[in-house]
């Protein structure tokens, strides 16, 4: 897979997408990054610990957050993603479910969609993601905890967010799928997702994990989210033994190291 100037072999390595949340409310960093001076150097920080893509988010998603406008998303996020195309050579995702805060993220410079609605909140995303024929990550999402079959009914809910984007013009090596895990699951089924990671590549596409930090790793430990950096270096050490292509962290240092001791253990040095 190519995203921007940079191939990314999502059969046989797992590479790190580093969050910037420029936003005050996020629940793990709520506004530490949102300042734009501070945005910039923890971009820097991150890329000097290993991270191959950074995420930038403008809303806040965690249980119970409060929707803001397209306009206040795009003067978040836009600037940011101009400044860091600007002085560094990385891809950079935008981590939005809507269109239009989409496409003025695209033209500041990002070169993915990280949709945590997998194009089912917004239509016109995958129609965005075609016509600038940038990478999107999908994830699996729903607003009812309510399934017959679990893990197939995941899936099946997946490859309809596949559809969508294939539906609008997006070629299968632009696209990423998220399971998510923290989204639309039950405790135990988030443990479940974590433990099945390798049955998700199933549809054909490379995994990204997003655990970091999440409540999945607080419940189980019983700690706040300042102190899951532990809980989540494990479930990366999973994505890593199920070949997931990304990890979604905020802790790029650990992770970097983690992946690189797992990697080793199995004979999978490279890099």
């Amino acid at each position: 897979m190519k995203i921007r100037n940079q191939e990314f072999d999502c059969q046989n390595q797992t590479y790190i997408m580093g969050i910037l949340n420029v936003t005050p409310d996020s629940f793990s960093d709520g506004g530490k990054w949102s300042r734009f001076d501070e945005a910039l150097r923890h971009t820097e920080e991150m890329l000097a610990e290993g991270a191959d893509i950074i995420d930038v988010g403008g809303e806040s998603t965690r249980p119970g957050y409060t929707r803001i406008s397209d306009e206040e998303e795009i003067a978040r996020v836009a600037p940011v993603i101009e400044a860091i195309r600007a002085r560094f050579d990385v891809p950079v995702s935008v981590d939005t479910y809507k269109s239009q805060v989409a496409e003025a993220a695209i033209k500041a410079g990002a070169d993915l969609l990280n949709d945590i609605w997998g194009f089912k909140y917004d239509s016109r995303m995958a129609d965005v993601a075609a016509k600038y024929d940038v990478a999107c990550c999908l994830m699996h999402n729903k607003n009812e905890i309510h399934y017959k079959n679990f893990f197939e009914d995941m899936l099946a809910e997946l490859q309809e967010c596949v559809d969508l984007a294939k539906a609008a013009g997006v070629r299968d090596d632009r696209i990423i799928l998220d399971p998510g895990v923290g989204f639309g699951k039950t405790y135990e089924m988030n443990l479940e997702v974590i433990r099945r990671l390798e049955e998700c590549r199933r549809l054909g596409y490379p995994i990204l994990l997003g655990t970091s930090r999440k409540s999945v790793i607080g419940l189980t430990l019983d700690l706040p989210a300042s102190e899951r950096v532990e809980g989540t270096l494990v479930t990366t050490v999973m994505a890593v033994m199920a070949n997931c292509a990304f990890v979604r962290v905020h802790d790029v240092k650990e992770n970097a190291r983690a992946i690189k001791m797992t990697r080793a253990i199995l004979g999978r040095q490279g890099r």
